[in-house]
């Protein structure tokens, strides 16, 4: 499968943006995917992931209750809803696809063995 993410850009403190996650290939119902993020002099970690299959969701602390994971198997894509942004939510933004991925290993990237090319999202104060 390959991945292509986009939907990053600038956005003032308390904005909102969406990310999309699209995907190429067969069996994209068979994939969790995940949202990573790297800022800039910091590891990458974890955001959020939607399960395989029936999309059990996933979040990282720091963003729970202001993120929102969703997937539509029929248009092979994952979406990202960022709201409430903060300055500290700057960071190129990654997803990462892997089949069947097991509950326990959503959040730890080297199970992840389909990656895009992340998008930058820039939070101004």
């Amino acid at each position: 499968v390959q991945l292509q993410a986009s939907g990053g850009g600038p956005v003032q403190a308390g904005g909102s943006r969406r990310l999309t996650c699209s995907a190429s290939g067969r069996f994209f119902i068979n994939y969790t995917v995940a949202w990573f993020r790297q800022a800039p002099g910091k590891e990458r970690e974890f955001v959020s992931a939607v399960k395989y299959g029936v999309g059990t969701t996933y979040y990282s602390d720091f963003v729970q209750g202001r993120f929102t994971v969703s997937r539509d198997n029929d248009k092979k894509t994952v979406n990202l809803q960022m709201n409430n942004l903060q300055p500290e939510d700057t960071a190129v933004y990654y997803c990462a696809a892997a089949s069947f991925l097991h509950d326990s290993y959503y959040g730890t990237e080297r199970y992840y063995n389909y990656w895009g090319q992340g998008t930058q999202v820039t939070v101004s104060s």
